[in-house]
This record gives structure tokens, sequence and C-alpha cells, in this order.
């Protein structure tokens, strides 16, 4: 089987496929499938977005606390070096 023979069948293929999953969505069956999907796919959405929004937040206190650790650090240095002079 050469190329062409190949591709000339997936070509057919594809549109068999095609056209049966077009006849599948216009039963009812195929609408609710259809809806499921949406509403998945609008979940997973929504489950992303909340996971980033969660993420960054707890990201933001974190270098809230490291911001915080480090000029604690620096006061102390500060501090313990007026005592020496």
């Amino acid at each position: 089987m050469n190329f062409t023979n190949k591709f000339v069948t997936g070509l057919i293929l594809g549109a068999v496929a095609g056209a049966l999953v077009a006849a599948f969505m216009q039963t009812e069956k195929g609408k609710e499938v259809f809806s499921d999907i949406k509403e998945s796919a609008g979940d997973a959405s929504d489950n992303v977005k909340s996971f980033w929004s969660n993420f960054e937040k707890e990201l933001n206190g974190l270098l809230k606390k490291g911001k915080q650790f480090v000029d604690d650090l620096e006061k102390k240095a500060k501090d313990v070096a007026s005592s020496i002079k």
C-alpha cells in the first residue's frame, strides 16, 4: 500500500468518523454527552483557576514572611553592630 492509498484511506475513515460523530451529536444522548463534556470542562477550568489563585495567595504569604524575616535579621544585625561600637 503506497502513501497515496494510505492517505485516501485515512481521509475516508476520518470523514466517516466525523459524520458518525455529527450524527450522534444530533441525538438526545449526543446532546446530553456534549452538555456533560461542556460542564466538566467548565468545572475543570474553575478548579484550575481556584488552584492558581490559592497558590498565588500562599506564595505571596510566604514571600511576605520571608521579607519580614530578612528585615528582622537586618535590624538585629544593626543593633548588634551599634552595641559593639
